[in-house]
């Protein structure tokens, strides 16, 4: 009697590799921060920003103890910019996973995001500053 295949197994995800060595919030913000500039590096407004901003968004981000993105909350939305916050809720979730908080376990972090007119932000974790 021939005997059934074993059945395939799932696939596993790879770990995250990329891991912050952070103990808190305050710590945590400048890996996250540095993690989505890297995964965004032709979005990023390089220099001083002006000193009108197109839109500024206070975002919540929570992460898993490996470091994928479990809710994006906004906790203050550019209301005259809907497309700001989709963007926002957009470019997080595709950076993900961020740096697993190693040291943390699970943790939520709070950054603001700076947009200018042409479409372009930094964080102010690791703003240049205004001009």
């Amino acid at each position: 009697m021939a005997r059934a295949p074993a059945p395939a197994a799932a696939p596993v995800p790879p770990a995250n590799r990329n891991v912050s060595q952070a103990t808190n919030e305050k710590a945590y913000r400048q890996d996250g921060a540095r993690a989505i500039y890297a995964a965004y590096p032709d979005s990023i407004y390089k220099g001083k920003l002006p000193p009108l901003l197109y839109a500024v968004a206070v975002v919540e981000t929570e992460l898993d103890a490996n470091g994928n993105v479990r809710d994006v909350r906004m906790v203050r939305a550019p209301t005259h910019a809907p497309e700001v916050t989709a963007k926002i809720r957009e470019l997080i979730r595709k950076a993900s996973p961020l740096p697993a908080p190693a040291r943390m376990g699970t943790t939520r972090y709070t950054d603001v995001w700076l947009f200018d007119k042409s479409g372009k932000f930094q964080l102010d974790t690791l703003t240049e500053g205004q001009l």
